[in-house]
C-alpha cells in the first residue's frame, strides 16, 4: 500500500488523490478502539464504572465508532471505485468489485464467527440459565441462522439488530456487505452528480447525517425499527459526497493548512458537544455525528500537525488490525465475563481481578494481530490472485510492430530503395531483422503478420 500523493493541477493546486489515504487508515484504528472501549466499559467491575465516571460520554458514546466506520467506508470505496464503477453497469466490474470486497471482510469474518459459534453452542449444551451470550436478544442456534450468517445477510430481514448476529457486533458487518453490493448501482446516480459545487456536495453529506443527529436529539439514541438501515445507508452515501466534495475543492497550500487546523479543530467539537450534550438528558451528545464527514475529509487533506501521526507506521499498522480488532473483541470479552461469574478468585474487589481485566483488554490487540497476520491478509491476498487467474487473458499487439509497420508504409510512399543508397533510412534494415526475429505475441494475430509479410515482399525487399 503506498501513500496517497496529490496530484496537481498546472497551477499546482490539488485536484484529487492517488493511492491509499494514510490519515484514513490511521483514523480506522480510533474508530475501533472507541467502539473496543465501549463494550468493555459493560464490564461489571468497580475499577471501571469509576472511569466511565469520570469520561462518561467520551466511552459511553462509543457505539457512534460504528457510524464512523460507515462514513469512512463510503469514502474510500468511493475514492477507489466510483471512476471504475459509475460510468456504466458492468458485470466484470461489478464482480471484481464484489469478490475484491468479499475477499476483504468475510475470510477472517468465517473464521471467527463458527469458532464464536462452537462457543456459543458449548454454552448451550453445558450451561444451565437459557443465557449463550452476553446480549439483550439472545441469538438463534439454527442452520437456517448459520446459513444467514455465513453468507453475511442475517440483518437484512431484522428491523433490530439485536441478537441477530451470534457474535453480536457483526450486526455491522452484515449492514455493510448490503451497501458494498448496492454501491455499483448507486454509483451510476453518484457519477452522474460529481461535477455539483463542493458545497452542494458538503450539504448533501450534512443533511444525510441529520437523521441519526435529530435521533440522539429527541432520543439519545438511534434506535428504532430499522434505523440500522439508516445508519448504514446514511453515514455511507454521507462518505461518498464528501469524497466527491474533496475532489471538487480547489486545495491550495493556504487551504490544506486550514484544514490541518479543522483536523484538530473538529475532534475537540465531538469530545465538547458530547459532553456537554449530556446537560441536555442522556445521549443527547450523539448529535455530534453530523461532523463526521467533516472529520474525515479534513483528516484525509490535511498535511502537516497532528493528522501526521494517524499517517505514521505504527497508526497505519493499527488502521490495518482494525477490522480484525473488530471481529475478535467481543468473542475475547464474552469469555472473560463468563469466567467472572464462574470462577470466584476473580472477585470484582480485587487488585487482581483488574490487573485480568486490563491484560483482556489489551490482548484483543494481539488477538487481532494474530487473526490479521494468519487469516485475513493471506486470505485477502488468496482471493485477489485467484481473481487474477479468472481474468481472461487479452491478446496484446505489441506496440513495437503497430509502428513497425507504420514506418513501412510511410517509407513504401517514398519508393523502393536498395540498402547501398544513401537516401535510405538507416534504421530500416535494422527493423527488418527485428521483425524478421520476433516471435509472434499471439497466434490469434494472423491479419497483422499478413499486412507485414506483404509489406515486406512487395516493397522492401525488392530490388530494383
Amino acid at each position: 500500500m503506498t501513500k496517497a500523493s496529490p496530484r496537481t493541477t498546472p497551477s499546482g493546486e490539488r485536484a484529487t488523490f492517488a493511492g491509499e489515504i494514510r490519515g484514513l487508515t490511521g483514523l480506522r484504528i480510533v474508530a475501533a478502539a472507541w467502539v473496543v472501549v465501549f463494550h468493555f466499559h459493560f464490564t461489571p467491575l468497580p475499577g471501571v464504572a469509576e472511569v466511565v465516571g469520570v469520561v462518561g460520554p467520551l466511552i459511553t458514546s462509543g457505539a457512534l465508532g460504528v457510524d464512523l466506520f460507515f462514513v469512512l467506508s463510503g469514502f474510500v470505496i468511493a475514492h477507489t471505485y466510483l471512476d471504475k464503477l459509475g460510468p456504466a453497469l458492468r458485470v466484470g466490474a461489478t464482480a471484481r468489485f464484489g469478490w475484491a470486497r468479499a475477499g476483504r471482510i468475510w475470510p477472517v469474518y468465517v473464521v471467527v464467527f463458527h469458532l464464536f459459534g462452537v462457543w456459543l453452542l458449548a454454552r448451550t449444551m453445558l450451561g444451565a440459565d437459557g443465557e449463550i451470550a452476553f446480549q439483550a436478544v439472545q441469538p438463534v442456534l439454527s442452520v437456517g441462522e448459520w446459513l444467514q450468517q455465513l453468507f453475511m445477510i442475517q440483518l437484512w430481514d431484522q428491523p433490530f439488530f439485536d441478537g441477530a448476529s451470534w457474535v453480536g457486533a457483526t450486526w455491522s458487518i452484515s449492514a455493510e456487505w448490503l451497501a458494498y453490493l448496492l454501491f455499483p448501482v448507486a454509483a451510476l446516480a453518484f457519477y452522474r452528480m460529481r461535477r455539483l459545487p463542493a458545497a452542494v456536495l458538503v450539504l448533501a453529506a450534512l443533511v444525510l447525517m441529520a437523521p441519526m443527529a435529530a435521533a440522539y436529539l429527541t432520543a439519545g439514541h438511534p434506535y428504532y425499527p430499522w434505523s440500522w438501515l439508516v445508519r448504514i445507508l446514511c453515514g455511507f452515501a454521507a462518505g461518498v459526497f464528501m469524497l466527491m466534495a474533496v475532489r471538487r475543492m480547489r486545495w491550495t497550500s493556504r487551504v490544506r493548512r486550514g484544514a490541518s487546523v479543522l483536523a484538530v479543530v473538529i475532534p475537540g467539537l465531538i469530545a465538547v458537544g458530547l459532553l456537554l450534550g449530556e446537560l441536555l438528558g442522556p445521549g443527547r451528545g450523539g448529535a455530534v455525528i453530523v461532523l463526521f464527514p467533516l472529520l474525515v475529509a479534513t483528516i484525509a487533506v490535511a498535511d502537516r500537525g497532528p493528522v501526521m501521526l494517524l499517517s505514521s507506521r505504527a497508526a497505519n499498522y493499527g488502521g490495518r488490525l482494525s477490522y480484525s480488532l473488530y471481529l475478535v473483541h467481543i468473542p475475547v470479552f464474552e469469555v472473560f465475563w463468563l469466567a467472572l461469574r464462574r470462577f470466584e478468585w476473580l472477585r470484582p474487589d480485587s487488585v487482581l481481578t483488574h490487573v485480568v481485566a486490563l491484560g483482556v483488554l489489551l490482548s484483543t490487540l494481539l488477538v487481532a494481530a494474530i487473526a490479521f497476520r494468519l487469516v485475513e491478509e493471506p486470505s485477502r491476498l488468496g482471493m485477489r490472485r485467484m481473481a487474477q487467474k479468472r481474468e481472461p487473458v487479452v491478446p496484446v499487439v505489441s506496440a513495437q510492430r503497430v509502428d513497425l509497420v507504420a514506418s513501412f508504409r510511410a517509407a513504401r510512399e517514398l519508393g523502393p530503395r536498395h540498402a547501398s543508397v544513401p537516401g535510405r533510412q538507416p534504421k530500416l534494415a535494422a527493423a527488418l531483422v527485428q521483425a524478421q526475429r520476433r516471435r509472434p505475441v499471439h497466434g490469434s494475430d494472423l491479419l497483422a503478420d499478413l499486412e507485414r509479410a506483404g509489406i515486406l515482399r512487395n516493397g522492401y525487399l525488392h530490388t530494383p
